[in-house]
């Protein structure tokens, strides 16, 4: 493992555990050079599968590029970045039990979507903007009112 701070690539794990929810496991690690401490998870690679990008190219499907996306909606928000690993994990498996072998990323949107809605309404308004490339301030004014008028019912 290579050290993110530094380069070096010797370490040493200083703890290890499974997550929560997800079939990761969780490793504290310590570089033997700059002594600095980071985190990094194992997955089980079950299958790898194709996106389908909006202009038709295709690539593998990466979950660092969702939890990238998602890092940015959840900014400054009290979500964990545990719960937004459980989410891609969440959206993998529905997508390893929907599509076969390709999936749009406008399907793998719409998942992040449907979780954060349910999280926190500002990580998903955050999450929506972006994905859904609102094209004047009205449509996104149409979503926070279509978001707004759901809590109200529920609230009653």
């Amino acid at each position: 493992m290579k050290c993110p701070h530094c380069g070096y690539k010797e370490d040493k794990v200083v703890d290890s555990r499974a997550t929560q929810g997800i079939s990761a496991i969780r490793r504290r690690r310590e570089c033997l050079k700059c002594g600095r401490r980071f985190t990094t998870y194992e997955y089980i690679e079950e299958f790898s599968f194709m996106v389908i990008k909006k202009d038709g190219r295709r690539q593998v499907f990466d979950r660092k590029k969702i939890i990238a996306g998602l890092i940015r909606a959840c900014e400054k928000r009290p979500i964990s970045i545990e719960k937004m690993e459980e989410i891609v994990t969440q959206v993998e498996r529905t997508i390893q039990k929907k599509y076969d072998r390709e999936v749009s990323t406008s399907k793998i949107g719409e998942l992040v979507m449907e979780k954060l809605k349910v999280l926190d309404d500002v990580a998903y308004v955050r999450f929506a903007s972006v994905y859904r490339q609102f094209k004047d301030v009205s449509q996104f004014m149409a979503e926070l009112k279509d978001m707004l008028n759901k809590g109200k019912r529920k609230n009653k």
